[in-house]
């Protein structure tokens, strides 16, 4: 664990190798997110859900609405990659994405259930994909061209480094 509390579980780094065993691994990772997130978040009173992260972070309540709303550009963009022949996927401003009402005030039900559904879907999809699935690629205008294979881990270190944003919160605040 690291010491930086915007990344308290260090940057993304993909392994060397990324095999079926590496693979198989992040996936299990996506798949029990929404119930750890979930876990993570049970019993939060409104004002807890309201505190930020960090010192200028986003709240917990942001945190949650924010891993729905990236997961689900994920998802599409897998869906794109697969269909298409190196799409070029759209970014979007994730952090003005968190100040909108839904992410500032709305109650963090709708999200869970969100992650639930888009996960348990996302995750049959991820199963189903070959090497040559997981070979393919997409452009990302600022990051350039991304394989699937890289971007499932992306995305299960994405999970993994916003619920710990949100306990280790909880274990800095006793809660």
């Amino acid at each position: 664990m690291s010491t930086d509390l915007r990344y308290p579980i260090g940057r993304f780094q993909a392994p060397a190798q990324l095999d079926d065993a590496v693979r198989l691994g992040w996936i299990e990772e996506i798949a029990s997110l929404p119930a750890r997130l979930r876990e993570a978040t049970a019993g939060l009173t409104e004002e807890q859900l309201d505190t930020p992260y960090r010192p200028d972070g986003w709240t917990v309540r942001q945190v949650v609405h924010h891993v729905a709303d990236s997961h689900m550009n994920s998802w599409i963009r897998f869906k794109l990659a697969l269909t298409e022949e190196q799409p070029t996927i759209k970014p979007y401003a994730e952090d003005r994405w968190a100040e909108l009402p839904d992410s500032r005030e709305l109650a963090i039900e709708p999200s869970l259930v969100l992650l639930d559904a888009l996960h348990e879907r996302w995750v049959v999809l991820l199963r189903s994909m070959s090497e040559a699935d997981f070979a393919r690629t997409f452009l990302h205008p600022d990051s350039g061209v991304v394989s699937l294979s890289r971007n499932l881990g992306i995305y299960a270190w994405h999970g993994n480094h916003h619920l710990a944003h949100i306990t280790s919160l909880k274990r800095r605040m006793d809660w």
